[in-house]
């Protein structure tokens, strides 16, 4: 099958879906609700063909009057004119309609976990998690999405050992997944005397939310532990074992749960971290046998990976795997400036997996 060929059928299934769904007064509902989604997945593509199809019809027309000799000098001029203002916009029109043809990752329209970790540097690298932690709740804001930590470790001075949360909303999953690796800061900390700059770090991973269906946990494969919740320096937070520590023996990933005071919640809680972790597990398992034949990336989301550094003396932010410096770490920090980082790191990804399909 061509590539026309291929367009041609996007644009009859989606013709098909809408006559079917006009029809649909006794189907049921859930093949209503399937098609329904497959519709509006097929939407805009078959908008863009749509697009892509009028501009060359237009580009066509405009050629043949352009070189018409029999018409006057002036419409040929005009024509002329305006056959190389559509012939500028065609090669734009085609890489977009490519974009949206390359093969979607199924997570990327749903929620996302995040979880925020200091790395080396002591209480700095605490602070600087609570830090990271921040800008994502206020990324979260600014594009509309629910953000609900799931477990907060604090210290003393109020930094962040660990920090998780539930972030929901369209496509949270596809403009986080590029944080995952380490984190990097440099600056003075407010404790140091001599004013000399320290380095430090934290770990962010960005885990797809799974559903039930995704990921199958047999309960006989859980080890599930309750204990007194315990807060920053040892002290009971209540008096009952409200405290979960679930353990996936097959995989060994364990996952504690306190900030609840129902051990029901805190249970639920784990699951969903659990869950997502396996589920990440199994798509890194497949990423990587993809990779394999891959040109590029991006970044493999690895969570040892050094990825970006924030230098507070010099108010820049640097992503490594792009070479992007900006000097706004204020606004980044903020959550105002990220997405110029993620739209840079999201269009060389499309970029890359373009290249290798070219």
């Amino acid at each position: 099958m061509n590539f026309e060929e291929k367009l041609n059928r996007l644009v009859a299934r989606r013709d098909e879906l809408a006559q079917l769904m006009n029809e649909a007064s006794g189907t049921d509902p859930q093949d209503f609700v399937r098609m329904s989604k497959e519709y509006a997945e097929l939407a805009p593509v078959v908008g863009c063909i749509e697009d892509l199809h009028k501009l060359k019809a237009e580009i066509a027309d405009l050629e043949a009057m352009a070189g018409d000799r029999s018409s006057d000098a002036e419409m040929r001029a005009l024509a002329e004119e305006e056959y190389r203002a559509a012939r500028s916009r065609l090669p734009e029109l085609e890489r977009r309609l490519n974009v949206m043809l390359l093969p979607r990752d199924a997570a990327d329209e749903g929620n996302a976990i995040l979880e925020v970790r200091a790395g080396t540097g002591g209480e700095e690298a605490a602070l600087f998690a609570a830090d990271l932690f921040r800008m994502y709740q206020r990324y979260a804001a600014a594009r509309g999405w629910r953000f609900e930590p799931l477990h907060l470790a604090e210290t003393e001075i109020g930094g962040m050992k660990e920090a998780i949360a539930e972030i929901s909303g369209k496509g949270a999953f596809a403009r986080l997944k590029f944080e995952s690796g380490v984190h990097r800061v440099q600056r003075v900390p407010e404790t140091e005397a001599g004013g000399r700059i320290h380095t430090s770090a934290a770990t962010v991973a960005v885990l797809p939310e799974a559903e039930d269906v995704d990921v199958d946990i047999d309960e006989k494969d859980l080890r599930v532990d309750v204990f007194r919740a315990q807060g920053a320096g040892g002290q009971h937070v209540n008096k009952t074992e409200s405290a979960v520590r679930v353990t996936h023996m097959p995989s060994g990933i364990v996952v504690v749960q306190q900030d609840e005071k129902s051990q029901h919640k805190n249970r639920a809680r784990a699951m969903k971290i659990l869950r997502a972790r396996l589920y990440e597990e199994q798509r890194r398992k497949l990423a990587a046998e993809r990779a394999a034949s891959r040109k590029s990336q991006v970044g493999s989301g690895d969570r040892s990976e050094r990825i970006r550094t924030y230098n507070f003396p010099q108010g820049r932010v640097t992503d490594h795997r792009i070479g992007l410096t900006l000097h706004k770490l204020d606004r980044v920090l903020e959550g105002v400036a990220l997405d110029e980082i993620v739209d840079a790191l999201v269009a060389e990804d499309e970029a890359s997996r373009l290249a290798e399909i070219a």
